[in-house]
C-alpha cells in the first residue's frame, strides 16, 4: 500500500484521537474503493493516501466517509466556479502573490494544527471577487489534503485579517456564498477545524459574522473567537514562531510564503490537472439528483450594512 509512515506521536494521535488502527486500514481503503465501483455518478480519485485521508476525516466511520468522499467530489459540479482557475491562469498567479489566502508551511500551533491567514482586504474588490479567491483556496487546500498527514490528524485553524476591508469586499459575501463556503468547509473536506480566530474588525462586521455562524454547527460555533486587534491574545493559540512577520511572528514574511505556495502549485501541476477530471455526474446518481438550487437557496445580498 502506498501510505506514507507517520511518526510515532503522529500515529499515537491518529489512534487515540480518530481511531486510526493501521492494522484495519487496508481493509477500510478496500472497502471504500469497493463503494466507489459501484457508485455510477461518482468519479473520484482511489490512490491509497488519498482515501486515507478522507477515512481520518471522518474517524474512520466507513459510512461517514462514504458520505462525505460523495458531498467533496459534488461540490465540483454544483458549484463549478469554486473550483475554475488553473495554476496556468494570471489571475491565479496574481491572486496567489496578494496573499490573500495564505496557509503556513510546515508550522504549528501549540496544539499542533495548521495555520492558514485569510487577507479579504489585500485585494481589490474592483478587480477581484470573492469567488476567484476562493478558488484558489479550493486548489491550495487540495495539495495540502493530498500532501500534509499533520494538517489532516491535528486539524486546522484559520485567521481572519479583515483589515482594508470595504462595502465592495461586504458585497460579494452573499448569504449563498457563505453557505457554499460552510458545506465546503465544514461538511464535504476532511479538514478538522479547530478554530477561526477575527482580528481588525471593520464596522458592519457583525452582520456577516452572525449570518456565517448561523450556518455552522454548535460545535464549530464555539470555535470562532475574536481578538480584534489584541494580537497577544491570538498569540495564546497561535505562537509567534508560526506566525509571519506581518503578524509580530518570526517565520518569514507573506511574500516568503506565497513564494513557497508558487513554487509548489508549480510541483504539482500534472497531478493538478489531472485532479480535474473528478466529480460527479448527477444524472446518474442512484435516486434525486442533487442541485445547487436544492442544497444553497436562492442568492441573495446584505444591502443594509452599518460600515464605516
Amino acid at each position: 500500500m502506498s501510505i506514507r509512515a507517520l511518526s510515532p506521536e503522529l500515529a499515537e494521535k491518529a489512534m487515540n484521537e480518530l481511531n486510526e488502527d493501521p492494522k484495519r486500514t487496508p481493509s477500510d481503503i478496500q472497502h471504500i474503493k469497493e463503494w466507489l465501483s459501484k457508485q455510477p455518478h461518482l468519479r473520484a480519485r482511489t490512490d491509497d493516501q488519498w482515501l486515507l485521508q478522507f477515512l481520518r476525516g471522518c474517524k474512520f466511520s466507513l459510512e461517514r466517509t462514504k458520505e462525505k468522499i460523495d458531498l467533496y467530489y459534488s461540490m465540483r459540479t454544483l458549484i463549478p466556479e469554486f473550483f475554475s482557475l488553473r495554476p496556468t491562469d494570471q489571475i491565479f498567479k496574481d491572486i496567489i502573490g496578494l496573499g490573500s489566502f495564505v496557509i503556513l508551511p510546515k508550522s504549528k500551533a501549540f496544539d499542533g494544527t495548521r495555520v492558514t491567514i485569510v487577507r479579504p482586504g489585500s485585494y481589490d474588490a474592483n478587480k477581484y471577487n470573492i469567488i476567484e479567491i476562493l478558488a484558489v483556496s479550493t486548489l491550495l487546500e487540495k495539495i495540502s489534503l493530498a500532501e500534509d498527514d499533520e494538517a489532516v490528524i491535528n486539524g486546522r485553524r484559520t485567521i481572519l485579517d479583515l483589515k482594508g476591508v470595504t462595502m465592495g469586499h461586504f458585497t460579494q459575501m452573499t448569504p449563498v456564498t457563505m453557505k457554499k463556503m460552510v458545506v465546503i468547509g465544514q461538511d464535504a473536506a476532511p479538514f478538522r477545524f479547530k478554530g477561526a480566530h477575527y482580528i481588525n474588525l471593520p464596522g458592519g462586521f457583525d452582520v456577516i459574522f452572525n449570518a456565517m455562524r448561523s450556518l455552522l454547527n454548535e460545535k464549530n460555533k464555539n470555535r470562532l473567537i475574536i481578538h480584534n486587534e489584541n494580537y497577544e491574545e491570538m498569540y495564546k493559540y497561535i505562537p509567534k514562531d508560526v506566525l509571519p512577520a506581518e503578524y509580530g511572528g518570526t517565520a518569514g514574511t507573506i511574500s516568503d510564503i506565497t513564494g513557497y505556495w508558487m513554487k509548489k502549485v508549480e510541483e504539482y501541476s500534472s497531478w493538478l490537472e489531472e485532479d480535474t477530471k473528478y466529480g460527479t455526474d448527477e444524472s446518474k446518481r442512484p435516486g434525486k439528483p442533487n442541485s445547487a438550487a436544492d442544497m444553497f437557496g436562492v442568492d441573495g445580498s446584505f444591502r443594509k450594512l452599518d460600515f464605516d
